[in-house]
């Protein structure tokens, strides 16, 4: 969710909305696993159980109704073997990855830089 894409205030909101949706679906999920496990959902790892659920994406699709139980519980059973490690004194820095970009905005209409561009270049 690092950026949004919706162009109006309205589309940014269900945008958000969404992903807090499916943010809390997925540790749903990591709850039903550690209950069944008897482990405490802060043990299960966020990450592994997205990739869990990306690797079952097809078989949950495809299975027959009479098999999804089965499937459901051997997706519990996957993101239950997904654990965070334990790292004591762990530190990490928080900063920002995503490099700006060595290119000025467009703080024009396009087909107006554009004439513009090919003036300067053709001149």
């Amino acid at each position: 969710m690092d950026v949004l894409r919706g162009q109006t205030p309205a589309m940014v909101r269900k945008e958000i909305w969404a992903h807090l949706l499916v943010y809390n679906l997925i540790r749903t999920v990591m709850a039903q696993a550690a209950h069944k496990h008897q482990l405490d959902p802060r043990t299960i790892s966020f990450k592994g159980t997205m990739q869990t659920l990306h690797a079952f994406r097809v078989p949950l699709q495809t299975a027959p109704l009479a098999e999804l139980t089965s499937v459901c519980h051997a997706l519990l059973d996957a993101i239950a073997q997904h654990r965070v490690g334990d790292r004591p004194n762990r530190v990490e820095p928080r900063a920002k990855k995503r490099r700006p970009k060595p290119l000025p905005l467009l703080n024009q209409p396009r087909d107006q830089a554009r004439k513009a561009l090919l003036r300067g270049r053709y001149a």
